[in-house]
């Protein structure tokens, strides 16, 4: 999931609450909360629409709050849901989620990667790509497979926000581009030169 910058803002503050609480091991404790309250929201649509529903009356959910998830969940994770309750943004708590894992990953030094390929990718080949981002970015990648069957071939990477598209339809797309623009003087100049030189076409 992609984060936005409202979910980059109230995730930063939760980060930083949880330093300030308990360092590493308490964002690492939070983090994993909030994984399973997004994982709620997905598997539980009846309590998605309950916590994005503007029909219920910010109080009486709060007041629903406190009964579920007291004693269940660290009083930093029920205050921070009561603060985004209280704001009308409960409803972008997967989104929040996501941008908490991402500051998580990159506290440990970690980095997400989708990579996307026509086919299934072997784990040796993993590695290699593994190992390349590594040696690129200059930190520890998490690789997620992706299989792409609308792909020609190659692979494209997500890594965050940032799309590397090294798929054979787009290289051959610039191909085009370029033959269109500058290949076709080129060629003709190659061409004109073979002939000057008394060589083979």
């Amino acid at each position: 999931m992609h984060t936005d910058a409202l979910a980059h803002v109230y995730a930063s503050s939760l980060f930083e609450l949880a330093e300030e609480a308990g360092g590493l091991e308490k964002i690492v404790e939070v983090g994993q909360e909030l994984a399973q309250l997004c994982d709620l929201t997905r598997t539980q649509p009846a309590f998605a629409e309950f916590l994005a529903s503007p029909i219920i009356e910010k109080h009486k959910r709060s007041a629903v709050l406190g009964r579920i998830f007291r004693d269940r969940v660290t009083d930093l994770m029920l205050r921070f849901l009561l603060v985004l309750n209280a704001k009308g943004r409960l409803g972008h708590l997967a989104a929040i989620g996501a941008a908490y894992d991402q500051m998580v990953q990159e506290a440990h030094g970690r980095i997400e990667v989708d990579v996307y390929t026509a086919a299934p990718v072997g784990d040796r080949e993993l590695r290699r790509i593994g190992d390349r981002i590594r040696e690129v970015m200059a930190r520890e990648p998490v690789l997620h497979a992706c299989t792409d069957e609308s792909m020609l071939g190659g692979l494209t990477l997500r890594i965050g926000d940032q799309l590397l598209d090294g798929s054979v339809a787009t290289r051959l797309r610039r191909f085009k581009q370029n033959l269109m623009t500058a290949g076709a003087s080129t060629i003709r100049d190659r061409f004109s030169q073979i002939i000057d030189e008394g060589g083979e076409v």
